[in-house]
């Protein structure tokens, strides 16, 4: 899997970080950091809740091939 973040729609309110700490870091100005693209399996959970929780909807899980 892999996570696409749409920079466009995010605000950087820190939801992601706050959900998935080891995936996502959102700067004091609101910037975000990607930490991984493609997390393990291990870090879906995390994952999908830093997703459905995200206030804009900035962010997106991609299936890829061998997931």
């Amino acid at each position: 899997m892999r996570v696409v973040v749409d920079r466009g729609l995010c605000q950087g309110h820190g939801v992601c970080e706050s959900e998935a700490p080891e995936l996502f870091a959102v700067s004091k100005k609101g910037d975000l950091t990607l930490l991984d693209e493609r997390p393990a399996a291990s870090r879906r959970k995390e994952l999908e809740l830093a997703v459905k929780y995200c206030p804009t909807h900035a962010l997106t899980i991609i299936e890829e091939e061998g997931d």
